[in-house]
C-alpha cells in the first residue's frame, strides 16, 4: 500500500495563518486608563487601594523599627565620652600641632603667611583672623558652662572634678589685641595648639638628664634652666621653633614665647568637660628677616609624642614672608 501523502502548503499560505493567531494588540492608551473596565495601569482603584495601604502599613512599620533600633544605640553612648578612645580610636595617641592664623579658605593648603609693609590694609586679614580665632578667649561667657566652672589652675593646684583651667589671654605680652599682635612692626605673633586627643596624658620631659638627643640645644638649655628656678612647673609639653634650614635660621631671628615655652601640663587630660579651651603658645618673631621666604618648623616635646611631619604629628610647618 502506498503511503498517504501529507497535506501540502503553499508559502503565502502559512503567514496569513501565522497573522490569524496573533491576538489584537491592547493599545498603549487603553492600558493606562481602560474606562469600560474602570482601571488604571490595568488594576482597580479598590487594587491600587489595597497595595497602597500595604505599603504604607510596610514602610510605617520599618521606619518604627529603624527609630527604635537608633534610640537604643544612643542609649549606649555618652555625649561627652567616645565609645573608642586612645589606641582604639581613628586620631589615636599622637597630637597634632596646629598654628594661627590660618591663610583665607581661598587656599587652604598653603602655609604662607605673607603680608607687605606696616600699614593696616597689609596685614589686616591676618589680624582679623587672630581675632576671630581667640574671640572664645577673650570671651568665655560665649562657650556653654564658661563662667561657671572656670578654675585658676597652677601647677601646684590641678583643676577640681567638672572644673576647666583658664586660659588667660593678658599674659601674652605684645602678643595682644591691641597690639595687632605686633604685625604693625613687622615682627608677627604665631599661635600654638595641641589638637585634643580625649584621655591622652602627656609623658613629661621633666629631667633635664633625660632629654632627646634630637631636641634642639637651645631648649635644652632653657629646660635646664627652668629646672634649676622653678623645678615645680617642669611638667609641662615643650615647644620649640626655629628655621628648617641652615639660611631659614638665620633669617627667622630671636623668638620669644607666651606666657611660657610649653603647654603646662594641669590642662590634660582632655575630658570634653563643658567650657573647655586648649591652652595656647604665642611665639613672637622679634626680628624676622623681611623680603625672603622664612621656612619655620614647630614642635611638641613629650616623650609620648613623635614627630612626622608629612602625618603632622606632633610638629607643624609654615612659612613666613614679610615684604
Amino acid at each position: 500500500m502506498s503511503k498517504p501523502k501529507s497535506p501540502t502548503h503553499t508559502s503565502d499560505e502559512e503567514p496569513q495563518n501565522f497573522m490569524r493567531m496573533k491576538p489584537d494588540p491592547i493599545p498603549f492608551k487603553k492600558f493606562l486608563y481602560n474606562s469600560s473596565e474602570g482601571t488604571v495601569l490595568g488594576r482597580t482603584a479598590l487594587s491600587w487601594t489595597k497595595i497602597g495601604i500595604f505599603y504604607l502599613v510596610f514602610y510605617s512599620v520599618l521606619a518604627a523599627l529603624v527609630a527604635v533600633c537608633m534610640w537604643v544605640f544612643f542609649q549606649t553612648l555618652d555625649p561627652r565620652t567616645p565609645k573608642w578612645q586612645l589606641d582604639q580610636s581613628l586620631i589615636g595617641t599622637n597630637p597634632g600641632l596646629g598654628f594661627r592664623p590660618l591663610p583665607s579658605e581661598d587656599n587652604v593648603e598653603s602655609t604662607l603667611i605673607w603680608y607687605k609693609g606696616t600699614e593696616e590694609k597689609n596685614y589686616k586679614q591676618w589680624t582679623d583672623a587672630l581675632d576671630k580665632f581667640l574671640e572664645d578667649y577673650r570671651t568665655p561667657g560665649q562657650i556653654s558652662g564658661r563662667g561657671q566652672n572656670i578654675y585658676n589652675c597652677d601647677y601646684t593646684q590641678p583643676p577640681p572634678p567638672r572644673t576647666v583651667c583658664d586660659v588667660d589671654i593678658k599674659q601674652y605680652g605684645p602678643c595682644s589685641l591691641e597690639n595687632h599682635y605686633n604685625y604693625h612692626k613687622s615682627a608677627p605673633c604665631i599661635f600654638l595648639k595641641l589638637n585634643k586627643i580625649y584621655g591622652w596624658i602627656p609623658q613629661f620631659y621633666n629631667d633635664s638628664t633625660k632629654l632627646p638627643a634630637n631636641m634642639p640645644t637651645e631648649l635644652k638649655e632653657y629646660i635646664g634652666t627652668v629646672e634649676a628656678q622653678e623645678k615645680n612647673t617642669m611638667n609641662t609639653v615643650w615647644v620649640s621653633c626655629e628655621g628648617e634650614n641652615p639660611a631659614d635660621l638665620e633669617n627667622v631671628g630671636p623668638i620669644k614665647y607666651y606666657p611660657r615655652r610649653g603647654f603646662p601640663g594641669y590642662y590634660y587630660p582632655f575630658e570634653n568637660s563643658e567650657g573647655y579651651l586648649s591652652p595656647l603658645v604665642a611665639v613672637h618673631f622679634e626680628r624676622p628677616v623681611r623680603g625672603i621666604i622664612i621656612n619655620i618648623e614647630c614642635k611638641a616635646w613629650a616623650h609620648n609624642i613623635k614627630h612626622d611631619r608629612h602625618e603632622r604629628l606632633g610638629s607643624v610647618h609654615f612659612e613666613l614672608l614679610i615684604d
